[in-house]
């Protein structure tokens, strides 16, 4: 009896957080995973990687070079693309530096549009293939202190319907998912008032996992959303703080 091919899937900030929930659901899924962080996370990629059977790519996705090396990596082409690194640089916009703007939006944004543009333009996104991006609800509803974050995410919410309709005609699909308060790492540094508050908006009243949000990429990353595309779904518990 034949079995389908293993797809092969990309995810970005692979190494921990909601990035490691997002490989390990795929793999789980039967995907290939190649997972890709900074060099500085190297070592906790490598391990997850090899928990998962899949291969690391260290790389800085921001770096002139870094959409063709991923392109090399993918040169018998990709079925699944997950768009999770990103960073939050917080600071009132009267008092953020130019770099610390400049920075986030190459980080959270800019990449991801260089790196789509390498793999659809090379023609490595395979037949049916599917690219997901972590936006935030920040990116939706604004956030104190974020406007550099919430411009990005908000961003990447504009970067998935603008492309949709393109991909449709190459059989692919773009979507997003839109984080609300998630409990890592990242939040548990946030002050104990703001995580709270964070936790409590919610309809459920808890913090969402990072596995919450892997499922819901899983979803969109399988064959059961084949009809979905320029889609945004919140995975927030009803809460319009993002994080």
């Amino acid at each position: 009896m034949s079995t389908a091919p293993q797809k092969a899937a990309l995810v970005t900030g692979a190494a921990r957080g909601i990035g490691a929930a997002i490989a390990a659901v795929l793999a789980r899924d039967g995907a290939e995973v190649v997972g890709l962080d900074v060099p500085q996370a190297g070592e906790d990629l490598g391990r997850l990687m090899t928990e998962l059977g899949g291969d690391s790519l260290t790389l800085d996705i921001t770096a002139e070079d870094a959409p063709e090396r991923i392109a090399e990596r993918f040169a018998g082409g990709v079925d699944v693309v997950v768009h999770n690194a990103g960073v939050t640089k917080d600071r009132t916009i009267a008092k953020m530096p130019e770099e610390r703007w400049t920075q986030l939006l190459e980080i959270n944004l800019s990449s991801e549009e260089r790196i789509n543009d390498a793999l659809v333009d090379g023609k490595l996104l395979n037949a049916n293939g599917r690219i997901v991006c972590v936006s935030s609800m920040s990116g939706i509803a604004g956030n104190s202190g974020q406007t550099n974050y919430a411009a990005s995410k908000a961003g990447v919410i504009g970067m998935v319907e603008a492309l949709a309709p393109g991909l449709a005609k190459r059989k692919a699909t773009i979507n997003a998912v839109a984080p609300g308060f998630i409990e890592t790492k990242m939040t548990a540094a946030m002050p104990i008032g703001p995580r709270e508050a964070g936790r409590r908006l919610s309809s459920l009243s808890q913090g969402g996992q990072p596995v919450d949000v892997a499922e819901a990429i899983a979803w969109f990353a399988s064959p059961a959303s084949t009809g979905v595309t320029g889609n945004v779904v919140r995975v927030c518990g009803q809460s319009l703080l993002g994080a």
